[in-house]
């Protein structure tokens, strides 16, 4: 059986990465490998073992092109208006907050969505059901 371990983006900027996912979601460097060309940074939390790995291209001086083909990282959280609230406080732009009701039924997810520095799009849930 296979184990997800990571997930992997590049960004331009390794120190407003790092303190960025360090305020929104309490991510610390796990590992920090440094090359001639790139430093892979690897970021975790106790919730759980997988980590978010940070590709810092040391020649990139330019934005990257995100494109049409990026979704988006998610979180669950076990008070998303309290951490909705926390994000706003420290001037991280979440957007509104939203209940999903596909067909007008009852809400199955509640979340709201941050961009990071890079502009990766990350999707913030109320821990529950599927979405623990």
């Amino acid at each position: 059986m296979a184990r997800a371990i990571h997930s992997m983006i590049r960004v331009l900027n390794e120190e407003r990465s790092v303190t960025f996912y360090e305020k929104a979601f309490g991510l610390s460097v796990a590992d920090r490998l440094d090359f001639d060309s790139f430093t892979l940074v690897y970021l975790s939390n106790a919730e759980n073992d997988f980590e978010l790995e940070l590709t810092i291209n040391k020649d990139q001086t330019e934005p990257y092109d995100l494109g049409n083909g990026y979704g988006h990282l998610a979180f669950s959280v076990d008070d998303l208006d309290a951490e909705h609230a926390r994000f706003e406080a420290e001037g991280l732009a979440p957007r509104k907050l939203v209940a999903f009701a596909p067909d007008g039924g009852e809400p199955i997810a509640r979340f709201f969505f941050v961009a990071d520095p890079d502009g990766y799009q990350i999707e913030v849930l109320q821990r529950g059901g599927r979405y623990h």
